[in-house]
């Protein structure tokens, strides 16, 4: 089994050139601890100096991403992991401080969405094109696939500004109008190129017995005089659309499916 490390932190960070993020995965570094870093501006080191600080890093950089709060570190896990109520908002900002650029891009992808859908035009920003025809709203990703999203409308959303809307499927499999804004659409976007880049995978290892995949994740079976080092070397490679984005592949072998 072979996995992708990180991969919607390292497509995310490419995707808006956040160059500190970039740097960190270029010497094969931990994001948690150089999260921690920036927000706490100390030296963190797992196990090490200040490595009680690594954990609020990585409660950070799960739940905040995608425009989160308090409400999704709580749904991480942050009180069960003996943070306090009245740190979770100081984390947020200083998660966000710390990662302007993503901040930037959220509402970046807002303000060309909300653009196309009032005035059924093309946008574009960060590489990423928006475009409106026949009645919907595509996103057009660096690999050329295409998001669709039936009948946009701009709405008025529960804080009485303006919402994206669209029509979808929601939790009960019930079409629906679904609301989204622009660190979700950000989220829909950094998901797509990763499912894009795990096809691409796909692809270049096609002269294997790939038998599943989950998530970012291949499951394969094969001689065991194949190299697992070759495998994660070839599944780590990007396409000409991702240049500069920095993959890395883990992996292990085993007689029957489990996690590591």
């Amino acid at each position: 089994m072979a996995d992708f490390s990180a991969i919607e932190a390292r497509v995310l960070s490419w995707l808006v050139g956040e160059k500190w993020r970039m740097d960190v995965f270029a010497a094969n570094g931990d994001i948690y601890c150089a999260t921690a870093s920036r927000m706490f501006h100390c030296n963190v080191v797992k196990h090490g100096e200040n490595g009680h600080l690594r954990q609020k890093g990585k409660q950070a950089e799960l739940a905040c991403g995608y425009g989160g709060s308090v409400g999704a570190l709580k749904a991480f896990g942050a009180l069960e992991s003996g943070m306090k109520e009245d740190e979770l908002k100081p984390l947020v900002d200083a998660w966000r401080d710390a990662n302007p650029h993503i901040v930037e891009f959220w509402w970046a992808v807002d303000d060309a969405a909300k653009k196309c859908i009032k005035e059924h035009t093309a946008t574009e920003t960060h590489g990423i094109k928006f475009d409106y025809q026949s009645g919907m709203m595509f996103i057009e990703l660096p690999s050329g696939r295409r998001l669709a999203y039936a009948k946009p409308h701009i709405g008025e959303n529960q804080f009485g500004g303006e919402a994206i809307t669209y029509m979808g499927r929601n939790t009960a499999k019930k079409w629906v109008r679904l609301e989204s804004y622009g660190p979700k659409l950000a989220e829909n976007i950094t998901q797509a190129i990763s499912r894009d880049l795990l096809c691409h995978s796909m692809q270049s290892l096609c002269f294997m017995d790939i038998v599943a995949h989950v998530h970012d994740e291949l499951i394969i079976e094969c001689d065991e005089r194949v190299s697992l080092a070759a495998v994660c070397e070839q599944m780590a490679r990007t396409p000409k659309w991702a240049e500069g984005l920095l993959l890395r592949a883990d992996g292990f072998e085993c007689k029957f499916y489990q996690k590591d």
